[in-house]
């Protein structure tokens, strides 16, 4: 519990706002069409052999949210999952950003990520705020209490979605070591890697990422402000690791490679002010 030094007596948890923004956020709409989620969900539907997705396709009825571009709020979204299992997104791209003392760290989330309301321990003594934007036009399937009823008979639902869960656990264990390096050529690169495994295509000579990454969202990302991040892609770029504007990267050569560039052959032209 938080106690106030002047008086001796309990206070609230120190809580920060996301910022001022120019019009309320939209929230996301309820379409007219419902989902069977083993046929919208291919990797939850290879959890069944035929016979058995035949049986529990009926069970995995949800209704379909959809979020246009922009700042959304989801709240209202999480209060109608109340006790069941969240948001999974269908398709899209959201940004989910957590402020605290004026910094943000942002997390990019996809198809198949499941999204729970944030929560915080009773004894929290700091509380980040949240906020949500769509980078790209998203389809959510609505988990609420009554789809976990549903599918009760098919318990092997319920342990894929906590996968999911394990899963974007791992991927923001792997992103906090990311933003842990020092250098910010280097979180930049292993950011660019990261996020090619899952969006990247590859290519002649590389790999091609295009994600909507603005200069002020990969500062979100790693752990830097605006400016160095332009700097250091500048840098980058005279390197020859990447080419391609933010939103639309060329990675150059193999993760490997670029490594060896950074770690061990550094060059006048990538220094820089490390932030």
């Amino acid at each position: 519990m938080s106690v106030d030094v002047s008086t001796g007596g309990p206070i609230g948890p120190l809580e920060w706002d996301a910022g001022n923004v120019a019009s309320a956020p939209s929230r996301p709409r309820p379409t007219r069409y419902f989902a069977y989620l083993l046929d919208a969900d291919e990797e939850l539907a290879e959890e069944f052999d035929i016979r058995t997705r035949i049986v529990a396709r009926q069970a995995t009825t949800v209704r379909v949210l959809a979020a246009q571009l922009g700042e959304c709020n989801l709240w209202p979204a999480f209060d109608d999952v109340g006790r069941g299992a969240g948001l999974l997104v269908l398709d899209g791209l959201i940004a989910c950003e957590s402020t605290v003392a004026g910094r943000t760290a942002a997390e990019l989330v996809g198809a198949g990520d499941l999204l729970q309301p944030p929560e915080c321990h009773p004894e929290e003594m700091l509380v980040p705020a949240h906020r949500w934007r769509v980078l790209w036009p998203t389809r959510m399937a609505l988990l609420d209490a009554d789809f976990s009823e549903r599918v009760r008979p098919w318990p092997r639902v319920m342990v894929a979605l906590l996968r999911r869960v394990s899963r974007r656990v791992t991927d923001g264990d792997a992103m906090r070591a990311i933003a842990s390096h020092p250098r910010l050529e280097l979180r930049l690169v292993l950011l660019f890697w990261h996020l090619a495994t899952r969006w990247g295509r590859v290519e002649p000579g590389g790999i091609h990422l295009t994600l909507p990454l603005t200069h002020w969202l990969l500062g979100q990302l790693v752990g830097a402000e605006r400016p160095s991040i332009s700097h250091a892609l500048a840098r980058l770029t005279r390197a020859g690791l990447i080419s391609g504007s933010a939103g639309d990267i060329h990675l150059h050569g193999s993760l490997a490679a670029q490594l060896e560039e950074l770690l061990e052959h550094t060059s006048a032209e990538l220094v820089g002010e490390e932030r």
